[in-house]
Formats: structure tokens, sequence, C-alpha cells
């Protein structure tokens, strides 16, 4: 940590203070209007499915890839794992707690492959 701090020079606290600057800045253009600012209805209806976009596109390829590679066997638990989260979410239509019961549903079907049979 010492060594850290002693290699810092002007140019990184200057280089620091700018993207804090850049940040604050992009972060707050929307309080800096005076005048109410609104999305349009496409950009609103796009946001919304924001969260599921980027929760998917960060477990797909967990599930999918093992090591930078497509896996090719199906002894594979997050595969069945998944299976089991789907079955149970689209068995309750997205309804009640759908996150956190396919979750639970997805981690039954997956520990005991995991564990028991080593997939």
């Amino acid at each position: 940590m010492g060594t850290f701090i002693a290699d810092i020079n002007g140019w990184h606290m200057v280089t620091i203070v700018a993207l804090v600057g850049v940040s604050v800045l992009t972060r707050c253009f929307f309080f800096i209007s005076e005048k109410e600012w609104q999305l349009p209805h496409w950009a609103e209806r796009g946001l919304q499915y924001a969260p599921i976009a980027a929760l998917g596109a960060v477990i797909a390829p967990e599930i999918v890839m093992s090591q930078g590679q497509l896996i090719h066997t199906l002894e594979d638990a997050r595969l069945f794992g998944a299976l089991g989260g789907l079955v149970y979410y689209f068995a309750r239509r997205g309804g009640g707690q759908a996150v956190l019961g396919t979750i639970v549903a997805g981690m039954a079907v997956y520990l005991p492959l995991h564990i028991g049979l080593g997939w």
C-alpha cells in the first residue's frame, strides 16, 4: 500500500480528478436542466428490460461455457439446474415469489447433481 501511494505522481492525480469530474457531470446531467426532461416512450419501455437483459448476459455464458469453451456434454449440472429453474418459473408463470423460487428450484436440481454425481 505504501509503495502504491508513493508511485502516484501529479499526472495520476490530474487523471483521477478529471475522471471524477466527468463521472459527476454525466451522472448529474439530468439535474442540471431547469425544465423537466422525459425519455421517449420507446426508451422508457426498453429500460424496463435492461436488468433482465444484463442478468441474462451474465448468466447465459456461465451455463453453456466452461473455461471459455462451449460445453460438449449433457453431464453438466448447470444445464439441469437452469432447466429446473426455467420449469419452476414457467410453471408459476412469473407470479408470486418467482425470482426466489426460480433460484431455489435451480439450486435444488444443481446441488445434488454437482455434489452427488460430480457433474
